[in-house]
């Protein structure tokens, strides 16, 4: 989730303009449908597979690829939102997302259904900035905390349910459907906002760094595609050594922050790196993403792929099974926001991490003859852990910037939730491939626990990290800032 540009808008004083109700409504929803994408054909992995005949690890990218294009994307919004009107922004991203959506649907081949979901992808990654910055300028002063909290449920809720949608769809239609359902949404979407969406803004021009944007694109591109070679590699269907990748994408990464150190001196950087020296800011953002990599990995991924391989269940009751847990994030957003205001993030993160940890290893102790009802009740409990951290390291992390890094640290926030999130769906599938018995890398049982087991292990991490959460002794919202950057 990227709150990119709110700080520029957030001390402008507007009265509600005529259908503010149903702008932020055409935002929201616009907003929800295309989050679901992320992570809706999840379980449609298996039919993928055996449909364009390609390995797991292959049709994983689907899901981490669709990630990886917003992580990639969503650090240029800062530029999209000061160059261009909401207008503009919003008509070109839902344009996106419906020829994406378009190509998926008729996609006769992988790669077709790939680029499609790279289309899909640019257009997501846009909405989200804009959604924050337009209910700033929406929404009345006073109402605003309600209307943010509201949006943050919906955005956390919408990855965890896209399987259950996927599912669903699945249980009688083909995975085409997936895109075909969604299609006249989007659009209808579009007609609402190219009517009404008018709201007033001032563009300048400004220049986006280009090198930046290839260097991100090479790096995150690179580590990602090496760890989905890995998965690949027991099937020998890699065209290079995995760790060339990787090692080419950890050295753009290392001349991507070069860059960015000598352009933030300029004001000039894509990506502003001066929030990395404020600790809680940092200690935040490692929690956020261990929390992502288990989010979209975990429940997004390896365990749609445990109940259909190991418990033989439909891909209509593999994505029932994970719906309880995603209602019980969403029903935690608010309340736990209430008890973050009173009590600060550390008496909330700390057992929230004790959960995850927790429901993780009880995953890599399941086998197959494992209970469906067990399945459910430990992915409810992995994610009222989720929903413990969340909120709270979001406002964290953020509340702790000075106001003109507070953009750049939502951008940071946001493009690491992504790539965290592809990370996990990588390592997981990857780790399932070189763990199973199968000498294919087909998941099955031991495949499924070595990787529950890696995600036990990012658990315990996310433990140890969260006793570096500051104590607050005045944990109201606004005395939530360091005095200075620690790191410089």
């Amino acid at each position: 989730m990227s709150a990119a540009n709110v700080a520029t808008t957030s001390s402008e004083q507007r009265s509600a303009p005529p259908r503010s109700g149903l702008l932020i409504g055409v935002l929201v929803v616009s907003a929800f449908v295309m989050i679901l994408n992320e992570t809706i054909l999840s379980v449609a992995l298996r039919d993928l597979s055996v449909d364009f005949d390609i390995p797991t690890s292959t049709a994983q990218w689907l899901t981490s690829g669709f990630l990886l294009t917003m992580a990639v994307v969503i650090p240029t919004t800062g530029f999209l939102l000061e160059r261009f009107t909401p207008r503009q922004i919003f008509l070109a991203s839902l344009s996106l997302f419906s020829l994406g959506t378009l190509i998926s649907g008729l996609a006769p081949t992988f790669g077709v259904l790939m680029a499609g979901r790279v289309v899909q992808a640019c257009g997501t990654a846009v909405m989200l900035p804009l959604l924050m910055t337009s209910v700033m300028r929406l929404v009345p002063v006073a109402r605003r905390g309600a209307t943010m909290g509201t949006i943050t449920i919906v955005i956390a809720v919408a990855p965890a349910i896209g399987p259950t949608i996927g599912g669903a769809v699945l249980s009688s239609l083909d995975w085409q459907w997936m895109f075909w359902i969604v299609l006249p949404l989007s659009v209808a979407a579009l007609i609402v906002g190219a009517v009404w969406l008018r709201l007033d803004s001032t563009v300048r021009k400004v220049r986006l760094d280009l090198v930046s944007v290839l260097l991100s694109a090479v790096g995150f591109g690179g580590l990602l595609y090496g760890l989905s070679a890995l998965g690949e590699s027991g099937a020998e269907q890699t065209p290079l050594p995995a760790w060339v990748p990787v090692a080419v994408g950890a050295a753009a990464l290392v001349v991507f922050v070069w860059r960015q150190t000598r352009l933030q001196r300029q004001d000039r950087a894509l990506l502003d790196l001066r929030p990395f020296g404020y600790r809680s800011f940092v200690v935040a953002l490692v929690l956020t993403a261990l929390l992502f990599v288990c989010l979209l990995g975990v429940s997004a991924i390896l365990l749609p792929l445990y109940l259909q391989t190991v418990l033989h269940t439909s891909t209509f009751v593999s994505g029932l099974a994970v719906l309880p847990g995603g209602l019980a994030l969403g029903l935690l957003g608010r309340p736990v926001g209430v008890l973050f205001d009173r009590v600060g993030a550390r008496p909330l993160v700390i057992p929230g991490a004790l959960a995850m940890a927790l429901s993780l290893w009880l995953f890599a102790i399941l086998g197959a003859g494992s209970s469906l009802v067990a399945v459910i009740g430990i992915h409810v409990l992995l994610m009222v852990g989720f929903g413990l951290m969340m909120t709270p390291l979001m406002t964290e992390s953020l509340g702790v910037l000075p106001d003109h890094l507070q953009s750049h640290g939502s951008a940071i926030l946001a493009t690491l939730q992504q790539v965290a999130g592809a990370f996990g769906t990588a390592v997981f599938v990857t780790a399932t491939a070189l763990g199973s018995s199968d000498p294919s890398g087909a998941p099955d049982v031991t495949g499924l626990r070595a990787a529950f087991v890696v995600s036990g292990c990012i658990g315990v991490l996310a433990v140890i990290t969260a006793f570096f959460v500051r104590r607050s002794t005045d944990p109201t919202p606004s005395s939530r800032t360091d005095a200075r950057p620690s790191l410089h």
